[in-house]
Protein backbone atom coordinates (compact mmCIF):
# COMPACT_ATOMS: atom_id res chain seq x y z
CA UNK A 1 0.00 0.00 0.00
CA UNK A 2 2.90 2.38 0.69
CA UNK A 3 5.11 1.63 -2.31
CA UNK A 4 3.19 3.37 -5.14
CA UNK A 5 2.64 6.61 -3.18
CA UNK A 6 6.15 6.67 -1.73
CA UNK A 7 7.75 6.09 -5.13
CA UNK A 8 5.64 8.94 -6.48
CA UNK A 9 7.18 11.29 -3.90
CA UNK A 10 4.02 11.78 -1.84
CA UNK A 11 4.06 12.51 1.91
CA UNK A 12 2.43 9.67 3.80
CA UNK A 13 1.61 8.32 7.24
CA UNK A 14 1.91 4.54 7.55
CA UNK A 15 0.05 2.79 10.36
CA UNK A 16 0.04 -0.99 10.85
CA UNK A 17 0.37 -3.50 13.65
CA UNK A 18 3.73 -4.96 14.58
CA UNK A 19 5.35 -7.55 12.33
CA UNK A 20 3.88 -6.33 9.04
CA UNK A 21 7.12 -5.09 7.43
CA UNK A 22 6.94 -1.31 7.88
CA UNK A 23 10.73 -1.00 7.49
CA UNK A 24 10.73 -1.98 3.82
CA UNK A 25 7.51 -0.02 3.33
CA UNK A 26 9.63 3.13 3.47
CA UNK A 27 13.02 1.51 2.87
CA UNK A 28 12.49 0.32 -0.71
CA UNK A 29 11.19 3.69 -2.05
CA UNK A 30 13.95 5.48 -0.14
CA UNK A 31 16.67 3.33 -1.71
CA UNK A 32 15.16 3.65 -5.17
CA UNK A 33 15.08 7.46 -4.98
CA UNK A 34 18.60 7.95 -3.54
CA UNK A 35 21.38 8.62 -6.04
CA UNK A 36 24.24 6.37 -4.91
CA UNK A 37 26.63 7.74 -7.57
CA UNK A 38 27.28 10.94 -5.60
CA UNK A 39 30.86 12.15 -5.32
CA UNK A 40 33.03 11.46 -2.28
CA UNK A 41 32.19 13.54 0.77
CA UNK A 42 28.60 14.16 -0.30
CA UNK A 43 26.02 15.01 2.36
CA UNK A 44 23.26 12.47 3.10
CA UNK A 45 20.20 12.52 0.87
CA UNK A 46 17.88 10.61 3.23
CA UNK A 47 17.44 10.69 7.01
CA UNK A 48 15.64 8.09 9.14
CA UNK A 49 14.97 9.03 12.78
CA UNK A 50 14.28 6.18 15.25
CA UNK A 51 13.74 6.19 19.06
CA UNK A 52 16.16 3.47 20.28
CA UNK A 53 19.70 2.32 19.56
CA UNK A 54 18.67 -1.27 18.93
CA UNK A 55 16.06 -0.24 16.38
CA UNK A 56 18.58 2.12 14.75
CA UNK A 57 21.03 -0.73 14.23
CA UNK A 58 18.33 -3.03 12.89
CA UNK A 59 16.89 -0.52 10.41
CA UNK A 60 20.36 0.38 9.15
CA UNK A 61 21.20 -3.31 8.70
CA UNK A 62 17.97 -3.93 6.77
CA UNK A 63 18.62 -0.96 4.48
CA UNK A 64 22.21 -2.07 3.87
CA UNK A 65 21.03 -5.54 2.83
CA UNK A 66 18.28 -4.17 0.60
CA UNK A 67 20.60 -1.65 -1.05
CA UNK A 68 23.72 -3.80 -1.29
CA UNK A 69 23.38 -4.24 -5.09
CA UNK A 70 22.85 -0.51 -5.55
CA UNK A 71 26.01 0.50 -3.71
CA UNK A 72 24.03 2.65 -1.27
CA UNK A 73 26.10 3.90 1.67
CA UNK A 74 24.10 3.61 4.90
CA UNK A 75 25.36 4.85 8.29
CA UNK A 76 23.86 4.18 11.72
CA UNK A 77 24.34 7.03 14.19
CA UNK A 78 23.47 6.57 17.88
CA UNK A 79 24.78 7.26 21.35
CA UNK A 80 27.00 4.96 23.38
CA UNK A 81 29.53 4.66 20.56
CA UNK A 82 32.63 6.77 19.94
CA UNK A 83 32.17 9.85 17.77
CA UNK A 84 35.29 9.33 15.63
CA UNK A 85 34.14 6.42 13.40
CA UNK A 86 30.81 8.14 12.75
CA UNK A 87 32.53 11.44 11.92
CA UNK A 88 34.99 9.68 9.60
CA UNK A 89 32.13 7.99 7.73
CA UNK A 90 30.27 11.29 7.37
CA UNK A 91 33.43 12.97 6.08
CA UNK A 92 33.88 10.29 3.40
CA UNK A 93 30.23 10.68 2.42
CA UNK A 94 27.06 8.67 3.00
CA UNK A 95 23.73 8.43 1.20
CA UNK A 96 21.38 7.43 4.04
CA UNK A 97 21.72 8.21 7.77
CA UNK A 98 19.72 6.26 10.36
CA UNK A 99 20.00 7.73 13.84
CA UNK A 100 18.58 8.46 17.27
CA UNK A 101 17.63 12.09 18.01
CA UNK A 102 20.32 12.85 20.61
CA UNK A 103 23.34 11.82 18.55
CA UNK A 104 21.92 13.36 15.38
CA UNK A 105 21.62 16.75 17.09
CA UNK A 106 25.12 16.45 18.58
CA UNK A 107 26.71 15.75 15.20
CA UNK A 108 24.69 18.49 13.52
CA UNK A 109 25.77 21.04 16.13
CA UNK A 110 29.41 20.00 15.67
CA UNK A 111 29.06 20.62 11.93
CA UNK A 112 29.87 17.01 11.02
CA UNK A 113 26.34 16.11 9.93
CA UNK A 114 25.05 18.30 7.09
CA UNK A 115 21.30 18.03 6.65
CA UNK A 116 20.89 20.72 4.02
CA UNK A 117 20.68 18.20 1.15
CA UNK A 118 18.20 15.76 2.73
CA UNK A 119 15.39 15.07 0.25
CA UNK A 120 13.64 12.25 2.15
CA UNK A 121 12.83 12.33 5.88
CA UNK A 122 11.41 9.31 7.71
CA UNK A 123 10.18 9.22 11.32
CA UNK A 124 9.92 5.59 12.38
CA UNK A 125 7.98 4.54 15.51
CA UNK A 126 6.96 8.17 15.97
CA UNK A 127 4.52 7.37 18.78
CA UNK A 128 7.35 5.84 20.83
CA UNK A 129 9.47 8.96 20.37
CA UNK A 130 6.60 10.96 21.82
CA UNK A 131 6.38 8.61 24.81
CA UNK A 132 10.11 8.94 25.43
CA UNK A 133 9.97 12.75 25.35
CA UNK A 134 11.81 13.13 22.05
CA UNK A 135 9.29 15.50 20.45
CA UNK A 136 11.39 18.70 21.01
CA UNK A 137 14.47 16.97 19.57
CA UNK A 138 12.49 15.70 16.58
CA UNK A 139 11.21 19.23 15.90
CA UNK A 140 14.79 20.55 16.02
CA UNK A 141 15.89 17.92 13.51
CA UNK A 142 12.97 18.64 11.19
CA UNK A 143 13.87 22.34 11.30
CA UNK A 144 17.40 21.52 10.05
CA UNK A 145 16.32 19.73 6.87
CA UNK A 146 15.11 21.61 3.75
CA UNK A 147 11.41 22.55 3.72
CA UNK A 148 10.99 21.04 0.25
CA UNK A 149 11.29 17.30 0.85
CA UNK A 150 9.35 14.05 1.04
CA UNK A 151 8.30 13.16 4.59
CA UNK A 152 7.13 9.70 5.65
CA UNK A 153 5.90 9.09 9.18
CA UNK A 154 5.33 5.57 10.52
CA UNK A 155 3.51 4.85 13.75
CA UNK A 156 1.62 1.90 15.23
CA UNK A 157 -0.83 4.26 16.95
CA UNK A 158 -1.98 7.77 16.13
CA UNK A 159 -2.10 10.01 19.23
CA UNK A 160 -3.02 13.67 18.87
CA UNK A 161 0.62 14.83 18.92
CA UNK A 162 1.36 12.70 15.86
CA UNK A 163 -1.51 14.33 13.98
CA UNK A 164 -0.22 17.78 14.95
CA UNK A 165 3.29 16.83 13.83
CA UNK A 166 1.92 15.67 10.49
CA UNK A 167 -0.01 18.90 9.97
CA UNK A 168 2.99 21.07 10.75
CA UNK A 169 5.69 19.32 8.77
CA UNK A 170 3.95 17.36 6.00
CA UNK A 171 2.30 18.46 2.76
CA UNK A 172 -1.10 16.88 2.14
CA UNK A 173 -0.09 13.53 3.66
CA UNK A 174 -1.94 10.35 2.78
CA UNK A 175 -2.85 8.25 5.81
CA UNK A 176 -2.45 4.52 5.09
CA UNK A 177 -3.82 2.12 7.68
CA UNK A 178 -3.06 -1.52 6.89
CA UNK A 179 -5.64 -3.15 9.14
CA UNK A 180 -9.21 -4.30 9.35
CA UNK A 181 -11.83 -2.23 11.21
CA UNK A 182 -11.26 -2.71 14.94
CA UNK A 183 -8.00 -4.56 14.33
CA UNK A 184 -6.01 -2.04 16.39
CA UNK A 185 -7.42 -3.70 19.52
CA UNK A 186 -6.79 -7.27 18.43
CA UNK A 187 -3.56 -9.15 18.94
CA UNK A 188 -1.99 -11.34 16.30
CA UNK A 189 -4.28 -14.33 15.79
CA UNK A 190 -1.39 -16.77 15.58
CA UNK A 191 -0.30 -16.10 19.19
CA UNK A 192 -1.51 -18.52 21.86
CA UNK A 193 -2.00 -16.46 25.03
CA UNK A 194 -1.94 -17.50 28.69
CA UNK A 195 -2.51 -15.12 31.61
CA UNK A 196 -1.75 -16.41 35.11
CA UNK A 197 -1.77 -14.85 38.56
CA UNK A 198 1.59 -15.81 40.06
CA UNK A 199 3.44 -15.22 43.31
CA UNK A 200 6.69 -13.20 43.04
CA UNK A 201 8.65 -15.79 45.05
CA UNK A 202 7.65 -18.53 42.60
CA UNK A 203 8.05 -16.68 39.31
CA UNK A 204 11.62 -17.72 38.46
CA UNK A 205 10.77 -21.37 39.14
CA UNK A 206 7.66 -21.02 36.97
CA UNK A 207 9.55 -19.34 34.12
CA UNK A 208 12.25 -22.03 34.27
CA UNK A 209 9.59 -24.66 33.59
CA UNK A 210 7.90 -22.60 30.89
CA UNK A 211 11.25 -22.41 29.10
CA UNK A 212 11.34 -26.22 28.92
CA UNK A 213 8.13 -26.47 26.89
CA UNK A 214 8.12 -28.83 23.92
CA UNK A 215 9.12 -27.17 20.69
CA UNK A 216 10.46 -24.00 22.30
CA UNK A 217 12.89 -22.05 20.16
CA UNK A 218 14.16 -18.62 21.14
CA UNK A 219 12.37 -16.94 24.04
CA UNK A 220 12.08 -13.38 25.34
CA UNK A 221 11.28 -12.45 28.94
CA UNK A 222 10.12 -8.89 29.63
CA UNK A 223 10.39 -6.98 32.92
CA UNK A 224 9.45 -3.44 33.92
CA UNK A 225 12.74 -2.45 35.59
CA UNK A 226 16.41 -2.72 34.68
CA UNK A 227 17.36 -4.25 38.00
CA UNK A 228 14.73 -6.97 37.69
CA UNK A 229 15.86 -7.80 34.14
CA UNK A 230 19.44 -8.37 35.30
CA UNK A 231 18.36 -10.42 38.31
CA UNK A 232 16.10 -12.70 36.26
CA UNK A 233 18.85 -13.22 33.67
CA UNK A 234 21.35 -14.12 36.42
CA UNK A 235 18.89 -16.51 38.06
CA UNK A 236 18.15 -18.29 34.79
CA UNK A 237 21.85 -18.55 33.97
CA UNK A 238 22.48 -20.11 37.38
CA UNK A 239 19.76 -22.66 36.59
CA UNK A 240 21.56 -23.74 33.43
CA UNK A 241 19.84 -21.66 30.73
CA UNK A 242 21.79 -19.73 28.11
CA UNK A 243 20.37 -16.33 29.07
CA UNK A 244 21.40 -12.73 28.47
CA UNK A 245 19.94 -9.36 29.40
CA UNK A 246 19.34 -6.08 27.56
CA UNK A 247 18.55 -2.95 29.59
CA UNK A 248 19.60 0.64 30.08
CA UNK A 249 22.23 0.02 32.76
CA UNK A 250 24.37 -2.01 30.35
CA UNK A 251 26.92 -0.35 28.11
CA UNK A 252 26.17 -0.24 24.40
CA UNK A 253 28.81 -2.88 23.69
CA UNK A 254 27.20 -5.32 26.13
CA UNK A 255 23.72 -4.66 24.70
CA UNK A 256 24.89 -5.34 21.16
CA UNK A 257 26.76 -8.44 22.34
CA UNK A 258 23.57 -9.85 23.86
CA UNK A 259 21.48 -9.16 20.75
CA UNK A 260 24.11 -10.68 18.44
CA UNK A 261 24.32 -13.79 20.61
CA UNK A 262 20.52 -14.05 20.65
CA UNK A 263 20.22 -13.73 16.88
CA UNK A 264 23.02 -16.27 16.35
CA UNK A 265 21.42 -18.77 18.73
CA UNK A 266 24.32 -18.81 21.18
CA UNK A 267 21.81 -17.50 23.72
CA UNK A 268 18.21 -18.67 23.52
CA UNK A 269 16.67 -16.62 26.36
CA UNK A 270 16.77 -12.81 26.22
CA UNK A 271 15.60 -10.95 29.33
CA UNK A 272 14.85 -7.34 28.50
CA UNK A 273 13.04 -4.20 29.49
CA UNK A 274 10.67 -2.58 27.02
CA UNK A 275 13.65 -1.11 25.13
CA UNK A 276 13.67 -4.36 23.12
CA UNK A 277 9.92 -4.54 22.59
CA UNK A 278 9.86 -1.89 19.88
CA UNK A 279 10.74 -2.96 16.36
CA UNK A 280 13.33 -5.61 17.24
CA UNK A 281 12.77 -8.44 14.76
CA UNK A 282 14.50 -11.76 15.53
CA UNK A 283 13.51 -14.86 13.62
CA UNK A 284 12.61 -17.99 15.56
CA UNK A 285 11.12 -16.41 18.71
CA UNK A 286 8.47 -18.94 19.75
CA UNK A 287 7.76 -17.87 23.36
CA UNK A 288 7.32 -14.50 25.06
CA UNK A 289 6.98 -14.27 28.85
CA UNK A 290 5.76 -11.11 30.55
CA UNK A 291 7.53 -11.57 33.88
CA UNK A 292 5.69 -8.51 35.14
CA UNK A 293 2.38 -7.06 33.99
CA UNK A 294 2.83 -4.41 31.26
CA UNK A 295 1.91 -0.81 31.99
CA UNK A 296 -0.75 -0.56 29.27
CA UNK A 297 -2.31 -2.37 26.34
CA UNK A 298 0.10 -0.81 23.84
CA UNK A 299 3.11 -2.19 25.70
CA UNK A 300 1.43 -5.60 25.89
CA UNK A 301 0.89 -5.70 22.13
CA UNK A 302 4.48 -4.76 21.37
CA UNK A 303 5.84 -7.32 23.82
CA UNK A 304 3.83 -10.29 22.60
CA UNK A 305 4.36 -9.13 19.02
CA UNK A 306 7.96 -10.34 19.20
CA UNK A 307 6.59 -13.80 18.40
CA UNK A 308 4.07 -14.91 15.80
CA UNK A 309 5.70 -12.71 13.17
CA UNK A 310 5.40 -13.06 9.39
CA UNK A 311 2.72 -15.73 9.63
CA UNK A 312 4.50 -17.87 12.23
CA UNK A 313 2.82 -19.09 15.43
CA UNK A 314 3.88 -18.26 18.95
CA UNK A 315 3.07 -18.49 22.66
CA UNK A 316 2.75 -15.56 25.08
CA UNK A 317 2.54 -16.04 28.85
CA UNK A 318 1.75 -13.12 31.16
CA UNK A 319 2.41 -13.40 34.90
CA UNK A 320 0.31 -11.01 36.96
CA UNK A 321 1.09 -10.16 40.58
CA UNK A 322 -1.78 -9.83 43.07
CA UNK A 323 -1.38 -6.05 43.23
CA UNK A 324 -1.37 -5.79 39.39
CA UNK A 325 -4.70 -7.52 38.81
CA UNK A 326 -6.55 -4.20 38.42
CA UNK A 327 -4.00 -2.98 35.87
CA UNK A 328 -4.28 -6.21 33.92
CA UNK A 329 -8.08 -6.00 33.90
CA UNK A 330 -7.83 -2.56 32.26
CA UNK A 331 -5.50 -4.02 29.60
CA UNK A 332 -7.81 -6.99 29.15
CA UNK A 333 -10.83 -4.73 28.68
CA UNK A 334 -9.05 -2.40 26.26
CA UNK A 335 -7.98 -5.31 24.04
CA UNK A 336 -11.19 -7.27 24.36
CA UNK A 337 -9.46 -10.39 25.69
CA UNK A 338 -11.01 -13.22 27.68
CA UNK A 339 -8.68 -13.19 30.69
CA UNK A 340 -10.40 -10.79 33.10
CA UNK A 341 -9.70 -13.13 36.03
CA UNK A 342 -6.19 -14.60 35.73
CA UNK A 343 -5.95 -18.17 37.00
CA UNK A 344 -4.01 -18.57 40.24
CA UNK A 345 -0.89 -20.42 39.16
CA UNK A 346 2.19 -21.95 40.75
CA UNK A 347 5.15 -23.78 39.27
CA UNK A 348 3.50 -27.09 40.27
CA UNK A 349 0.06 -26.33 38.81
CA UNK A 350 -1.23 -28.96 36.40
CA UNK A 351 -2.42 -26.48 33.77
CA UNK A 352 1.14 -25.20 33.35
CA UNK A 353 2.31 -28.62 32.14
CA UNK A 354 -0.77 -29.49 30.10
CA UNK A 355 -1.31 -26.05 28.58
CA UNK A 356 2.24 -25.64 27.31
CA UNK A 357 3.16 -29.25 26.64
CA UNK A 358 5.75 -29.54 29.41
CA UNK A 359 6.95 -32.91 30.65
CA UNK A 360 5.63 -33.56 34.17
CA UNK A 361 9.12 -34.61 35.31
CA UNK A 362 10.61 -31.20 34.51
CA UNK A 363 12.16 -29.25 37.40
CA UNK A 364 13.31 -25.65 37.76
CA UNK A 365 16.81 -26.46 36.50
CA UNK A 366 17.78 -27.29 32.94
CA UNK A 367 19.26 -30.83 32.71
CA UNK A 368 22.93 -30.89 31.81
CA UNK A 369 22.21 -32.93 28.70
CA UNK A 370 20.02 -30.08 27.41
CA UNK A 371 22.64 -27.36 27.94
CA UNK A 372 23.78 -27.26 24.33
CA UNK A 373 23.96 -23.49 23.71
CA UNK A 374 27.35 -21.79 23.65
CA UNK A 375 26.18 -18.99 25.96
CA UNK A 376 26.85 -15.27 26.09
CA UNK A 377 30.57 -15.78 26.69
CA UNK A 378 30.94 -17.23 23.20
CA UNK A 379 30.08 -13.83 21.67
CA UNK A 380 32.87 -11.26 21.85
CA UNK A 381 32.23 -7.77 23.16
CA UNK A 382 33.01 -5.30 20.40
CA UNK A 383 35.26 -2.40 21.37
CA UNK A 384 33.13 0.55 20.34
CA UNK A 385 34.95 3.19 22.35
CA UNK A 386 32.16 3.92 24.77
CA UNK A 387 32.78 7.44 26.14
CA UNK A 388 31.03 6.83 29.46
CA UNK A 389 33.09 3.73 30.15
CA UNK A 390 36.34 5.60 29.64
CA UNK A 391 35.20 8.46 31.85
CA UNK A 392 34.26 6.07 34.62
CA UNK A 393 37.66 4.36 34.42
CA UNK A 394 39.55 7.62 34.69
CA UNK A 395 37.43 8.64 37.69
CA UNK A 396 38.14 5.38 39.46
CA UNK A 397 41.85 5.69 38.79
CA UNK A 398 41.86 9.22 40.18
CA UNK A 399 40.09 8.08 43.33
CA UNK A 400 42.47 5.20 43.84
CA UNK A 401 45.44 7.54 43.43
CA UNK A 402 44.11 9.80 46.14
CA UNK A 403 43.42 6.89 48.43
CA UNK A 404 46.89 5.36 48.12
CA UNK A 405 48.76 8.65 48.60
CA UNK A 406 51.49 8.20 51.25
CA UNK A 407 50.66 9.75 54.57
CA UNK A 408 54.07 11.43 54.63
CA UNK A 409 53.12 13.70 51.75
CA UNK A 410 50.09 15.04 53.64
CA UNK A 411 52.20 15.59 56.71
CA UNK A 412 54.81 17.43 54.67
CA UNK A 413 52.15 19.66 53.15
CA UNK A 414 50.80 20.49 56.58
CA UNK A 415 54.30 21.33 57.78
CA UNK A 416 54.84 23.65 54.80
CA UNK A 417 51.65 25.62 55.55
CA UNK A 418 52.47 29.29 56.13
CA UNK A 419 52.68 30.23 59.78
CA UNK A 420 50.40 33.25 59.41
CA UNK A 421 47.63 31.11 57.85
CA UNK A 422 47.92 28.57 60.68
CA UNK A 423 47.85 31.33 63.24
CA UNK A 424 44.78 32.90 61.64
CA UNK A 425 43.01 29.59 61.71
CA UNK A 426 43.87 29.11 65.37
CA UNK A 427 42.71 32.64 66.18
CA UNK A 428 39.34 32.05 64.49
CA UNK A 429 38.92 28.88 66.51
CA UNK A 430 39.55 30.76 69.82
CA UNK A 431 37.11 33.55 68.98
CA UNK A 432 34.06 31.30 68.78
CA UNK A 433 31.31 32.08 71.31
CA UNK A 434 28.34 30.17 72.63
CA UNK A 435 25.03 31.69 73.71
CA UNK A 436 23.07 30.55 76.71
CA UNK A 437 19.76 32.19 77.64
CA UNK A 438 20.45 35.08 75.25
CA UNK A 439 23.75 35.99 76.91
CA UNK A 440 27.08 35.61 75.13
CA UNK A 441 29.76 33.78 77.15
CA UNK A 442 33.30 32.95 76.11
CA UNK A 443 33.91 29.22 75.72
Amino acid sequence: MCLPLALDGRDLIGQAKTGTGKTLGFGIPLLMKVDSTQIKGAAPQALVVVPTRELCLQVATDLEKAGSQLGTRVLSVYGGRAYEPQIDALTKGVDVVVGTPGRLIDLAQRGNLRLGEVRILVLDEADEMLDMGFLPDVERIVALVPPVRQTMLFSATMPGQIVNLARRYMTQPTHIRASNPGDERATVDAIEQHVWRAHPMDKVELVARILQANGRGLAMVFTRTKRKAQKVADDLTERGFAAASVHGDLGQGAREQALRAFRAGKVDVLVATDVAARGIDVEGVTHVVNYECPDDEKTYLHRVGRTGRAGASGVAVTLVDWEDVARWQMINKALGLAFAEPVETYSTSDHVFTGLGIDSKVTGRLPRAARTRAGLGAEDVEDIGEPRKKAATSTRSTKSTRTTKPAGQSAAKAADKPADKAAATDKQRRQRRRTRGGATNPT
